[in-house]
């Protein structure tokens, strides 16, 4: 019987394995997130403190949309449902949420943009998606968001053909601490 590996062996080196594949799943969506943020993959927008500048002539224009999840009794929209805005220039606006159900609630945003190339030249300055809302029942209120389209976009001649994006919210409901 020589040759063959021992019972208790097998045994560690599956547990070794096992762990390793539980420390990388653990660590795979951290990682994704960060991936995304750095790169604009998957239609991340970027963060900035303001707008490089300079403005562009270059036309870009910006759609908004928005949903809820299921268990969420809001109505959530965009205050504007599209803007004609240049590379560089910075924009506010808002959406507006309203709580039509019978307690408060408390949400957080998820967000992307499409097309999916655009969102390295997305820029968030301030948004509402940065921390959580809540709203109490009958409560509405206006949720800011100030960004920017990077000018570098023209230059780029995989987006460089972009002259729409769409920015698109999610509202979840926070589970419960």
């Amino acid at each position: 019987m020589t040759g063959r590996p021992s019972n208790a062996r097998v045994v560690v080196l599956s547990l070794a394995a096992l762990t390793v594949m539980v420390g990388l799943v653990a660590a795979s969506v951290p990682l994704y997130q960060l991936f995304c943020r750095v790169t604009g993959y998957g239609g991340t927008p970027q963060t900035a403190s303001a707008a490089p500048g300079p403005v562009t002539d270059r036309p870009i224009t910006v759609r908004f949309d928005s949903s809820v999840a299921k268990d969420v009794p809001w109505r959530f929209e965009p205050v504007t449902r599209q803007i004609k805005t240049t590379l560089g220039e910075q924009v506010l606006t808002s959406y507006r949420a309203t709580n039509t159900g019978s307690e408060a609630v408390i949400g957080t945003a998820t967000f992307n943009v499409t097309p999916e190339k655009a969102g390295r030249y997305f820029n968030k300055i301030e948004c509402f998606c940065f921390s959580e809302q809540r709203i109490e029942p009958g409560q509405s209120i206006d949720m800011p968001v100030t960004f920017f389209v990077d000018p570098g976009l023209a230059d780029d001649p995989y987006s460089n053909e972009v002259n729409a994006i769409t920015l698109s919210y999610t509202f979840f409901r926070k589970p419960p601490s």
